[in-house]
């Protein structure tokens, strides 16, 4: 089978939020992401069922976006029920240990609630939430090129560990 079309990297990852100017406030005054794109449609292009909607898109640095839909119902997104609320997050890089440390304190003093200086054996992170409850991570790579790629060598051998570790549990917790 021929080899899948190259994908260059990501264009936006879109969410659901509660309020679009809430969301522009944090997303624009805060972090610092400009307002770049405003979509306003009464139908749904791809469904073509009826939902009044604005699709907002905030770039960043290298091109990519993040990207809310306002429904117009003042809902925010719920969290997977079935997902502790640390799983499922958005993490977006930043230039240097010092930049991290920086932008920590300026949420802070914004008001939001940061966690860390975590360290993550390849990066150090914080983390915090958006308005609309959802999880982000801002984080910065702590490691060579040479060890990531390393890493990378690895990586498959790892994942089949995991999958091996993994079924073990399973049969045991089957056979107690």
């Amino acid at each position: 089978m021929p080899s899948f079309v190259p994908v260059r990297g990501l264009h936006h990852f879109a969410y659901r939020c509660k309020d679009a100017e809430e969301t522009r406030r944090f997303y624009e005054d805060i972090l610092g992401l400009p307002l770049v794109h405003v979509i306003r449609n009464d139908h749904v292009p791809s469904t073509g069922e009826y939902c009044p909607y604005v699709h907002i898109f905030f770039q960043m640095t290298d091109g990519s976006h993040i990207a809310f839909f306002d429904l117009g119902d003042d809902v925010r997104p719920d969290p997977s029920p079935n997902t502790p609320a640390w799983v499922n997050h958005l993490a977006l890089r930043v230039d240097s240990l010092d930049d991290l440390k920086e932008a920590k304190a300026r949420l802070q003093a914004a008001g939001v609630e940061v966690l860390g200086l975590t360290h993550h054996h390849i990066i150090e992170s914080i983390y915090f939430f958006d308005p609309n409850g959802i999880r982000l991570e801002l984080t910065t790579p702590i490691v060579t090129d040479e060890e990531m790629q390393r890493l990378a060598r690895q990586a498959h051998q790892d994942a089949r560990e995991w999958a091996l570790e993994k079924q073990q549990r399973r049969d045991a917790a089957q056979g107690a």
